[in-house]
């Protein structure tokens, strides 16, 4: 029988906890120790855990074959290059890194230390966009809306890398392409980073995807639709449903021929099942379904998402 993996994590914060909950809670796992600098967090974890603790994320480095990495974006490139230069696997937080070039040297370390990076996009391990990816043929139009309240957490970045990279990444994985046009607005509205922001990305495909993300709302929403030939999937990621809208074929007005069903999934721990599928394809070297190229062409999008607006807000 094999050992589990020895795991760490740097980073117990809100999210970064989970990650240590759920890394101790699964079989294949030996959570052998956290990181975090704040000694207080720290001391938290590592009570609730029974695990060591470690205020220098290289006092973990030897110990762990596999880190998740939940700190501050700013920090990301320095600590996820450390790791894999320790023949760490490692799955980062989106986004990615703080820059394209950061992010395109971390792809070609891993390759040469032959190691697993993979990005933290949480919502393609969402059972109802799974679903979703199984019907699709040709999209024609997207739409997504992903609101949330206020909370300081993530405001230190603009709202492009903090909330709208994912459902960046969700179109393109739909569309399969890059964009070749970006248009963008938005605003900051709380202090310096934008609080707001819409993109409309046309793909060279002909496809046209609407995002817009906001974290000054009252409530959350995360919703998305997909329009191709003769159909359309509305999808409520919060709420894990998709509705389906088929145009049947006949003679009687269109109105009379749409079929409509609506299919709600079972609610899923999507971080667990995150983090299985990291130490999955650890163990059978395959590589994640969120690999770092995914999370770099997310990030690229972003970034030139937000220049955009930087630039409109600037005339």
């Amino acid at each position: 029988m094999t050992s589990p993996l020895r795991t760490a994590v740097i980073g117990v914060g809100y999210l970064g906890r989970f990650h240590a909950q759920k890394y101790a809670d699964l079989g294949d796992s030996e959570l052998v120790g956290v990181v975090d600098t704040d000694s207080e967090r720290l001391a938290a974890a590592c009570e609730e855990l029974d695990v060591p603790g470690f205020t220098d994320y290289r006092e973990i480095l030897g110990q762990a074959d596999a880190v998740s990495i939940v700190v501050p974006t700013a920090k990301h490139y320095e600590i996820t290059r450390a790791c894999l230069e320790a023949d760490c696997h490692v799955l980062v937080e989106k986004p990615f890194t703080s820059s394209v070039e950061e992010a395109t040297e971390l792809i070609d370390l891993a390759r040469q230390k032959q190691r697993i990076v993979q990005v933290g996009l949480l919502e393609r391990f969402n059972s109802a966009f799974c679903a979703l990816m199984q019907g699709l043929e040709t999209p024609r139009f997207i739409e997504v809306h992903r609101l949330a309240p206020w909370t300081p957490r993530g405001a230190e970045i603009d709202v492009t890398l903090d909330l709208m990279i994912h459902d960046i990444d969700l179109a393109l994985t739909v569309v399969g392409e890059d964009p070749h046009e970006i248009r963008a607005s938005g605003a900051a509205v709380i202090g310096d980073t934008l609080d707001i922001a819409n993109a409309r990305l046309e793909f060279p495909g002909g496809c046209v995807a609407n995002v817009t993300a906001s974290r000054l709302s009252r409530r959350s929403e995360r919703r998305m639709r997909v329009f191709q030939h003769h159909s359309c999937y509305a999808l409520d990621l919060h709420k894990r449903e998709l509705d389906r809208y088929r145009l049947r074929e006949g003679d009687a007005p269109p109105s009379e021929r749409i079929e409509h069903t609506t299919e709600a999934f079972q609610e899923t721990d999507s971080l667990r099942e995150e983090i299985h599928h990291f130490i999955d394809c650890i163990r059978q070297g395959t590589e994640p379904m969120v690999r770092g190229e995914d999370g770099l062409r997310a990030l690229r999008t972003a970034l030139e998402v937000t220049r955009r607006m930087r630039e409109t807000d600037a005339s």
